[in-house]
């Protein structure tokens, strides 16, 4: 009985840990779908105020919005890429660091723009906006070759993939359309009419030799020999004679 009692009072305790846990868990996910949707909200309301200063504005204020404004949509642009492109291709991880690195350069270029737009010294910050710039282009330009990169790469394995689509389509369509692939020409020892390899022997020839006997092996579809029969012995016409100059003329015969 009370091995029973530990029994139940283990499941039990098993059963409330297990679900802390997963309220937990839940809580957990929660929160960072709400941190996740507030960071995605601030983000989108000051990519929408520095647009509307970039336009709105001139001088210093607006020259450090057009700044803010195309160093986040750059590096943003390049992080979407690298991070949709690295689960298909695992090569892409260097190029995930390397931006992680690049990363750190353009939070902290975007931190001192931030603070320079609240500097009531104009002239200073004027100042400043050439190297400003300079190192905007070249974190921009950085971010920009890994992303034409890795775009580039993903294209040329779906060009390569396609021309190796194309070429089994194109069999595979051979082989459906076999009926229009020309058949080999038949041997020269086939006659129409005859089977393959029949070499039939050719008619005796009328006016060659006559051998006398009709049932030859040359001629193997002949029937048995037959006798000749004789011919009629006929007396030669006089009117075909042959006369001759010294020959004397017959004279006809008279009746008395």
């Amino acid at each position: 009985m009370e091995a029973a009692l530990t029994i139940l009072a283990l499941l039990f305790v098993a059963f409330v840990a297990l679900g802390v846990y997963a309220t937990v868990k839940a809580v957990g996910a929660a929160k960072r779908g709400v941190d996740r949707t507030i960071t995605q909200a601030r983000r989108t309301v000051e990519d929408t105020t520095l647009r509307a200063k970039s336009f709105g504005q001139t001088g210093v204020a607006g020259e450090l919005a057009q700044l803010r404004l195309a160093l986040r949509t750059s590096m943003r642009a390049t992080q979407d890429a690298l991070h949709a492109g690295v689960a298909e291709d695992a090569s892409l991880a260097e190029s995930v660091e390397l931006f992680r690195r690049l990363s750190a350069h353009g939070l902290e270029l975007d931190d001192e723009l931030k603070r320079l737009e609240r500097e009531p010294d104009r002239a200073t910050v004027s100042g400043l906006l050439p190297k400003l710039k300079e190192r905007t282009q070249r974190i921009t330009h950085s971010a920009e070759s890994l992303r034409w990169a890795a775009r580039d790469r993903a294209r040329q394995f779906a060009d390569d993939d396609l021309d190796a689509l194309n070429a089994q389509i194109d069999i595979e369509a051979g082989a459906l359309r076999h009926w229009t692939v020309e058949e080999p020409s038949r041997t020269s020892g086939t006659t129409p009419g005859h089977g393959p390899g029949t070499d039939w022997p050719e008619p005796a020839d009328p006016a060659g030799p006559s051998t006398g006997n009709s049932g030859t092996a040359d001629e193997p579809w002949s029937g048995p020999a037959r006798e000749e029969s004789p011919q009629a012995i006929t007396a030669p016409d006089p009117r075909l004679r042959t006369t001759y100059p010294w020959q004397k003329s017959s004279r006809p015969e008279t009746t008395n």
